[in-house]
Protein backbone atom coordinates (compact mmCIF):
# COMPACT_ATOMS: atom_id res chain seq x y z
CA UNK A 1 0.00 0.00 0.00
CA UNK A 2 2.96 2.26 0.42
CA UNK A 3 5.51 3.50 -2.03
CA UNK A 4 9.00 3.83 -0.65
CA UNK A 5 9.85 6.67 -3.07
CA UNK A 6 7.53 9.50 -2.15
CA UNK A 7 7.33 13.02 -0.85
CA UNK A 8 7.28 13.23 2.97
CA UNK A 9 3.87 14.94 3.02
CA UNK A 10 1.01 13.66 0.89
CA UNK A 11 -2.66 14.34 0.34
CA UNK A 12 -5.15 11.75 -0.85
CA UNK A 13 -8.79 11.84 -1.89
CA UNK A 14 -11.26 9.17 -3.03
CA UNK A 15 -14.78 9.52 -4.36
CA UNK A 16 -15.68 5.89 -3.68
CA UNK A 17 -14.82 3.33 -1.03
CA UNK A 18 -11.17 2.43 -1.47
CA UNK A 19 -8.91 -0.43 -0.46
CA UNK A 20 -5.27 0.14 -1.33
CA UNK A 21 -2.85 -2.42 -2.77
CA UNK A 22 0.12 -3.68 -0.82
CA UNK A 23 -0.62 -3.69 2.89
CA UNK A 24 2.81 -2.97 4.34
CA UNK A 25 3.88 0.31 5.92
CA UNK A 26 7.70 0.60 6.05
CA UNK A 27 7.90 4.00 7.78
CA UNK A 28 6.30 5.81 10.70
CA UNK A 29 3.42 8.01 9.60
CA UNK A 30 1.19 10.72 10.99
CA UNK A 31 -2.28 10.95 9.48
CA UNK A 32 -5.08 13.50 9.62
CA UNK A 33 -8.60 12.69 8.37
CA UNK A 34 -10.03 15.74 6.60
CA UNK A 35 -13.34 14.17 5.55
CA UNK A 36 -14.88 10.73 5.61
CA UNK A 37 -13.65 7.78 7.67
CA UNK A 38 -10.86 5.22 7.52
CA UNK A 39 -10.78 1.77 9.05
CA UNK A 40 -7.39 0.27 9.92
CA UNK A 41 -6.97 -3.40 10.74
CA UNK A 42 -3.71 -5.20 11.54
CA UNK A 43 -5.28 -8.63 11.80
CA UNK A 44 -5.69 -8.42 15.57
CA UNK A 45 -7.18 -4.99 16.20
CA UNK A 46 -9.44 -2.72 14.23
CA UNK A 47 -9.57 1.06 14.56
CA UNK A 48 -11.81 3.59 12.84
CA UNK A 49 -10.80 7.23 12.46
CA UNK A 50 -13.23 9.90 11.32
CA UNK A 51 -13.13 13.54 10.26
CA UNK A 52 -10.82 15.57 12.48
CA UNK A 53 -8.99 12.54 13.93
CA UNK A 54 -5.19 12.38 13.96
CA UNK A 55 -3.32 9.11 14.30
CA UNK A 56 0.26 7.87 14.48
CA UNK A 57 1.14 4.68 12.61
CA UNK A 58 4.24 2.72 13.65
CA UNK A 59 6.62 1.43 10.96
CA UNK A 60 7.01 -2.19 9.86
CA UNK A 61 3.34 -2.96 10.25
CA UNK A 62 0.98 -5.05 8.18
CA UNK A 63 -2.41 -3.41 7.99
CA UNK A 64 -5.48 -3.14 5.82
CA UNK A 65 -6.91 0.29 5.08
CA UNK A 66 -10.48 0.90 3.96
CA UNK A 67 -11.41 4.51 3.17
CA UNK A 68 -15.05 5.61 3.22
CA UNK A 69 -16.10 8.92 1.63
CA UNK A 70 -19.01 10.80 3.22
CA UNK A 71 -22.32 10.75 1.37
CA UNK A 72 -22.04 12.77 -1.83
CA UNK A 73 -18.51 13.92 -1.09
CA UNK A 74 -14.96 12.57 -1.19
CA UNK A 75 -12.66 11.02 1.39
CA UNK A 76 -9.69 13.31 2.07
CA UNK A 77 -6.64 12.85 4.25
CA UNK A 78 -3.21 14.29 4.89
CA UNK A 79 -0.22 12.11 5.75
CA UNK A 80 3.32 12.87 6.92
CA UNK A 81 5.92 10.10 6.58
CA UNK A 82 9.14 9.85 8.60
CA UNK A 83 11.90 7.94 6.78
CA UNK A 84 14.68 6.33 8.81
CA UNK A 85 17.38 8.60 7.36
CA UNK A 86 15.35 11.67 8.30
CA UNK A 87 14.91 10.41 11.85
CA UNK A 88 18.60 9.55 12.20
CA UNK A 89 19.59 13.02 11.06
CA UNK A 90 17.05 14.60 13.43
CA UNK A 91 18.39 12.49 16.30
CA UNK A 92 21.98 13.62 15.63
CA UNK A 93 20.95 17.26 15.23
CA UNK A 94 18.77 17.48 18.34
CA UNK A 95 20.32 14.81 20.58
CA UNK A 96 16.91 13.17 20.95
CA UNK A 97 17.38 9.41 21.37
CA UNK A 98 15.55 6.30 22.45
CA UNK A 99 16.20 5.53 26.14
CA UNK A 100 14.34 2.24 26.39
CA UNK A 101 13.01 -0.38 24.03
CA UNK A 102 9.22 -0.51 23.87
CA UNK A 103 6.76 -2.55 21.85
CA UNK A 104 5.27 0.01 19.50
CA UNK A 105 1.48 -0.01 19.22
CA UNK A 106 0.35 -0.39 15.61
CA UNK A 107 -1.83 2.75 15.80
CA UNK A 108 -1.93 5.57 18.30
CA UNK A 109 -4.82 8.04 18.44
CA UNK A 110 -3.48 11.57 18.87
CA UNK A 111 -6.78 13.40 18.43
CA UNK A 112 -7.98 16.07 20.78
CA UNK A 113 -4.87 18.22 21.18
CA UNK A 114 -5.17 21.75 19.83
CA UNK A 115 -1.46 22.22 19.07
CA UNK A 116 -1.20 19.20 16.79
CA UNK A 117 -4.58 19.84 15.17
CA UNK A 118 -3.68 23.46 14.42
CA UNK A 119 -0.35 22.37 12.93
CA UNK A 120 -1.99 19.80 10.65
CA UNK A 121 -4.59 22.33 9.54
CA UNK A 122 -1.83 24.81 8.68
CA UNK A 123 -0.48 22.39 6.07
CA UNK A 124 -3.65 22.75 4.02
CA UNK A 125 -2.42 26.16 2.86
CA UNK A 126 0.29 24.38 0.84
CA UNK A 127 -1.86 21.59 -0.56
CA UNK A 128 -1.88 22.81 -4.17
CA UNK A 129 1.91 23.22 -4.18
CA UNK A 130 2.64 19.86 -2.59
CA UNK A 131 0.31 18.06 -4.99
CA UNK A 132 2.32 19.52 -7.86
CA UNK A 133 5.54 18.15 -6.36
CA UNK A 134 6.88 21.65 -5.76
CA UNK A 135 8.72 23.15 -2.78
CA UNK A 136 10.28 19.92 -1.49
CA UNK A 137 12.57 21.99 0.74
CA UNK A 138 9.47 23.40 2.46
CA UNK A 139 8.09 19.88 2.80
CA UNK A 140 11.22 18.85 4.70
CA UNK A 141 10.92 21.88 7.01
CA UNK A 142 7.30 21.01 7.77
CA UNK A 143 8.24 17.38 8.32
CA UNK A 144 10.80 18.47 10.93
CA UNK A 145 8.23 20.77 12.54
CA UNK A 146 5.87 17.80 12.78
CA UNK A 147 8.51 15.85 14.69
CA UNK A 148 9.06 18.72 17.11
CA UNK A 149 5.32 19.02 17.74
CA UNK A 150 4.93 15.24 18.22
CA UNK A 151 7.74 15.09 20.76
CA UNK A 152 6.34 18.10 22.58
CA UNK A 153 2.88 16.58 23.03
CA UNK A 154 4.05 12.98 23.57
CA UNK A 155 7.73 12.74 24.66
CA UNK A 156 7.51 8.95 24.93
CA UNK A 157 7.26 8.75 21.13
CA UNK A 158 11.05 9.11 21.07
CA UNK A 159 11.28 5.44 22.06
CA UNK A 160 9.38 4.52 18.92
CA UNK A 161 10.65 7.12 16.46
CA UNK A 162 14.32 6.64 17.27
CA UNK A 163 14.37 2.87 17.59
CA UNK A 164 16.35 1.97 14.47
CA UNK A 165 16.53 -1.78 15.13
CA UNK A 166 15.30 -4.19 12.47
CA UNK A 167 12.90 -7.10 13.05
CA UNK A 168 14.53 -10.11 14.69
CA UNK A 169 14.08 -13.72 13.69
CA UNK A 170 10.73 -15.01 14.93
CA UNK A 171 8.60 -18.16 14.77
CA UNK A 172 7.74 -18.51 11.10
CA UNK A 173 4.78 -20.89 11.42
CA UNK A 174 2.96 -18.79 14.00
CA UNK A 175 3.56 -15.56 12.11
CA UNK A 176 2.36 -16.86 8.75
CA UNK A 177 -0.76 -18.45 10.22
CA UNK A 178 -1.67 -15.05 11.67
CA UNK A 179 -0.82 -12.95 8.63
CA UNK A 180 -1.40 -15.06 5.50
CA UNK A 181 -4.33 -12.86 4.44
CA UNK A 182 -2.20 -9.75 3.93
CA UNK A 183 -1.49 -8.89 0.32
CA UNK A 184 2.28 -8.30 0.47
CA UNK A 185 5.28 -9.55 -1.45
CA UNK A 186 7.30 -12.46 -0.10
CA UNK A 187 10.23 -10.13 0.58
CA UNK A 188 8.00 -8.30 3.09
CA UNK A 189 7.16 -11.50 4.95
CA UNK A 190 10.85 -12.40 4.92
CA UNK A 191 11.87 -9.04 6.37
CA UNK A 192 9.19 -9.00 9.06
CA UNK A 193 10.19 -12.48 10.23
CA UNK A 194 13.85 -11.46 10.44
CA UNK A 195 15.12 -13.35 7.40
CA UNK A 196 16.61 -12.79 3.99
CA UNK A 197 14.33 -13.84 1.16
CA UNK A 198 16.40 -16.96 0.43
CA UNK A 199 16.45 -17.99 4.10
CA UNK A 200 12.73 -17.33 4.38
CA UNK A 201 11.98 -19.63 1.43
CA UNK A 202 14.26 -22.33 2.78
CA UNK A 203 12.84 -22.15 6.32
CA UNK A 204 9.30 -22.01 4.95
CA UNK A 205 9.64 -25.25 3.03
CA UNK A 206 11.08 -26.94 6.09
CA UNK A 207 8.06 -25.90 8.16
CA UNK A 208 5.21 -26.19 5.64
CA UNK A 209 6.67 -28.67 3.13
CA UNK A 210 5.73 -26.53 0.14
CA UNK A 211 6.68 -23.22 -1.40
CA UNK A 212 5.42 -19.99 0.21
CA UNK A 213 3.41 -19.04 -2.88
CA UNK A 214 1.62 -22.39 -3.06
CA UNK A 215 0.92 -22.45 0.70
CA UNK A 216 -0.43 -18.88 0.68
CA UNK A 217 -2.79 -19.69 -2.18
CA UNK A 218 -4.09 -22.87 -0.55
CA UNK A 219 -4.47 -21.29 2.88
CA UNK A 220 -6.35 -18.30 1.48
CA UNK A 221 -8.65 -20.56 -0.55
CA UNK A 222 -9.40 -22.70 2.50
CA UNK A 223 -10.36 -19.61 4.47
CA UNK A 224 -12.41 -18.28 1.56
CA UNK A 225 -14.43 -21.52 1.39
CA UNK A 226 -15.07 -21.36 5.14
CA UNK A 227 -16.17 -17.72 5.04
CA UNK A 228 -18.48 -18.31 2.07
CA UNK A 229 -19.95 -21.57 3.33
CA UNK A 230 -20.18 -21.06 7.08
CA UNK A 231 -20.20 -17.30 7.56
CA UNK A 232 -22.26 -16.48 4.45
CA UNK A 233 -19.87 -13.70 3.46
CA UNK A 234 -20.11 -12.12 0.02
CA UNK A 235 -17.62 -13.03 -2.68
CA UNK A 236 -16.62 -9.38 -3.18
CA UNK A 237 -15.66 -8.99 0.47
CA UNK A 238 -13.93 -12.35 0.78
CA UNK A 239 -11.50 -12.03 -2.10
CA UNK A 240 -10.29 -8.61 -0.95
CA UNK A 241 -10.02 -9.59 2.70
CA UNK A 242 -7.87 -12.59 1.82
CA UNK A 243 -5.27 -10.85 -0.31
CA UNK A 244 -6.52 -11.59 -3.83
CA UNK A 245 -5.98 -8.59 -6.09
CA UNK A 246 -8.92 -9.12 -8.46
CA UNK A 247 -12.18 -11.02 -8.55
CA UNK A 248 -11.55 -12.87 -11.81
CA UNK A 249 -8.31 -14.44 -10.55
CA UNK A 250 -9.95 -15.40 -7.27
CA UNK A 251 -12.91 -17.01 -9.07
CA UNK A 252 -10.58 -18.93 -11.41
CA UNK A 253 -8.33 -20.42 -8.71
CA UNK A 254 -11.30 -21.12 -6.40
CA UNK A 255 -13.15 -23.08 -9.08
CA UNK A 256 -9.96 -24.93 -9.96
CA UNK A 257 -9.53 -25.93 -6.30
CA UNK A 258 -13.15 -26.76 -5.41
CA UNK A 259 -14.79 -27.45 -8.79
CA UNK A 260 -17.44 -24.78 -8.33
CA UNK A 261 -17.55 -21.01 -8.65
CA UNK A 262 -17.37 -19.14 -5.33
CA UNK A 263 -20.68 -17.42 -6.10
CA UNK A 264 -22.40 -20.83 -6.03
CA UNK A 265 -21.22 -21.85 -2.56
CA UNK A 266 -24.22 -22.20 -0.25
Amino acid sequence: MVSENRLPIQYSCYHTRSREGEQFVPEHALGYILSGAMELNNGRQSFTFTEGDIYFFSRNQLAKFVKYPPEGKEFRSLSIYFEQDTLRNFSVETGCKMDQHVIAPPFKNLSGGRVLTDFMKSLLAYEHLFKQGKMEDLLRVKQKEALLVLLQIDPDLKNILFDFSEPGKIDLEAYMNKNYHFNVELKRFAYLTGRSLSTFKRDFEKVFHMSPSRWLLQRRLQEAYYLLKEKKRTVSDVYLDLGFEDLSHFSFVFKKQYGVAPSLIQ
